[in-house]
């Protein structure tokens, strides 16, 4: 940590942040305070993250890669997003107070939108729920269709036509009353990339209503927000945060760093900012007042009193990231993260009407080790007395094949990988799962052999977590489910060892399972016919020891 002109700043990178510890009542505190998260972008290393304070005073940064990621807009628990050709709709699979790896916001990439490599630069939701965007190669505000890779609503007077050629780097869009109302563009020429030539002084205002030019004077203008009455803009060639009144720019706080991306909470602004990396910021007046003060440029986060102009919390991103493009505020949102394309968590998570909250159709945590759920041959660990209730979640798992199942052997028992040397399996397999804050604790599989018929192949609680009735529970879950689809007969064939004999059989004999019998050279002992509980079909068990 340094402090410069008394700013404080937190400097770090993406891959230092779980280990990096920031003082009490800094940037994590006044996250926690206001009861907000942020989400940030950067096109420079594609990625989205997410920015939180934890309760320890640490500060978590959760990150996802995307293509070119651009501008970000929050609407209650959807989030989109800008990319290279894309355009991305996000949606929180959580519900009520259901939560996953402790995060409370976990947002899905829902739908996305082909509207080709347009060089869209922000993108809102209007009162009408139309997702409108900054179109900078072809200088006009559009929507989305299902029949175009776009339509055009609205270009500035002196854009002559549509063409992809960036003209006057059209770049952000002030949103009042749930309407579009105004924009920044870097100049008015009406030539391709003729903006480059007017970088000093020759950005804008446009009001689309009225469709006319309300401040000029500016120097790559970016970010519009409307905020307590007031066209609040960051004037990114000089490095000055303000707003405009009666047609002039004033500015409020001087940023040392090019900036883009405005969000606003209460009585503070958040302000993204980048190095002076591209041509495109080079020979601003920004780069000479920070030589003239002997400071350098910096990438990261501000945090601006709106009462004071001060800077008071500043977040200095370092060494891969030099760039950010744009922030928003995600309002009662202590921990968010998101899921991304790569990886295997978006083909398992589900979920539908009724359901209850987030389901899963596969096991959806990497197993522990065989050496971490080693099982002293003494016995099992022994309940620990007044335990507190835990929230375990059951699902039934699906899809489950002899394949993909071994990517989950050490939760199973016996091991699967050894089961499928002796003999592959015939039927369908079908699980059920115990989690515990995201994580799989219990797991219980069958194979149905006919439409009548079941074998329970593994069962197993992890031993830290057995002695909590999740055995039973999963056993009662799987018979229900397998009752609801037909079954008749459900049998299960284990080893008699120490395990079973004070872990299994005590379950069995509980859910009025047959007493088991000795099998003898593979052939099988008569069993009596028996019932499970609330059900309404006769079962037979055969619970059968070698």
């Amino acid at each position: 940590m340094q402090s410069c002109q008394g700013i404080i700043f937190y400097q770090l990178t993406v891959n230092q942040v779980a280990s990096y510890y920031l003082p009490v009542m800094h940037l994590t505190s006044w996250l926690r305070e206001q009861n907000l998260s942020l989400a940030c972008t950067t096109y420079q290393t594609n990625r989205l993250f997410f920015i939180s304070g934890q309760a320890n005073g640490r500060l978590k940064i959760h990150e996802r890669l995307f293509d070119k990621p651009m501008g970000l807009y929050g609407l209650g628990e959807n989030l989109y997003m800008i990319s290279r050709y894309q355009l991305w709709h996000f949606s929180n699979l959580l519900r009520n107070s259901e939560q996953y790896r402790q995060c409370d916001r976990l947002y899905v990439p829902r739908t996305a939108y082909t509207t080709g490599d347009v060089n869209a630069h922000e993108v809102v939701v209007d009162n009408s729920q139309n997702i409108i965007f900054v179109n900078t190669d072809f200088s006009c505000l559009a929507t989305l269709s299902p029949d175009y890779s776009f339509v055009p609503l609205w270009k500035p007077p002196f854009i002559s036509q549509l063409v992809a050629e960036d003209r006057c780097h059209l770049n952000g869009l002030a949103m009042v009353e749930g309407k579009p109302k105004y924009v920044t563009a870097c100049s008015t020429t009406d030539t391709a990339a003729g903006w480059r030539n007017c970088r000093t002084n020759g950005g804008v205002v446009i009001d689309v209503e009225r469709n006319e030019i309300i401040a000029t004077g500016l120097s790559m203008p970016h970010s519009p927000r409307w905020y307590r009455q007031k066209l609040w803009l960051l004037n990114s060639g000089t490095g000055e945060f303000g707003y405009i009144d009666k047609g002039q720019f004033v500015p409020l706080t001087f940023c040392p760093g090019f900036m883009r991306g405005l969000a606003f909470s209460g009585d503070y602004a958040v302000v993204g900012l980048s190095k002076l990396r591209s041509s495109s910021f080079t020979g601003l007046i920004l780069e000479k007042r920070l030589e003239a003060q002997g400071n350098t440029d910096h990438c990261g986060l501000l945090v601006i009193d709106l009462t004071t102009g001060k800077i008071v919390h500043w977040l200095h991103i370092g060494q891969t990231i030099e760039e950010l493009f744009d922030v928003v505020i995600l309002p009662n949102v202590r921990q968010p993260e998101a899921l991304g394309l790569q990886g295997d968590e978006l083909q398992r998570f589900v979920t539908f009407p009724n359901s209850g909250g987030m389901m899963t159709t596969k096991p959806t945590v990497k197993p522990p080790s065989r050496e971490e759920m080693a099982v002293p041959v003494i016995g099992l660990p022994k309940p620990e007395q007044h335990q507190q209730p835990l929230p375990i979640k059951y699902q039934k798992v699906y899809q489950l094949t002899p394949t993909n199942v071994l990517n989950y052997d050490a939760l199973t028992y016996p091991p699967l990988s050894q089961q499928w040397q002796k003999r592959l399996p015939q039927g369908e397999l079908f699980g059920i799962s115990a989690s515990l804050n995201g994580e799989i604790v219990g797991f219980i599989i069958a194979e149905r052999i006919s439409a009548e018929t079941a074998n329970i192949i593994s069962l197993i609680v992890l031993p830290q977590w057995r002695g909590r009735g999740m055995g039973t529970q999963l056993l009662k879950y799987l018979e229900a489910e397998l009752k609801q689809q037909g079954t008749q007969t459900l049998t299960l064939t284990y080893e008699s060892n120490v395990l079973t004999q004070t872990a299994l059989e005590p379950i069995l004999q509980k859910l009025n399972w047959q007493p088991p019998q000795p099998q003898f050279g593979g052939n099988q002992a008569n069993s009596q016919d028996g019932e499970l509980r609330q059900t309404s079909k006769q079962i037979h068990h055969f619970a059968v020891k070698h």
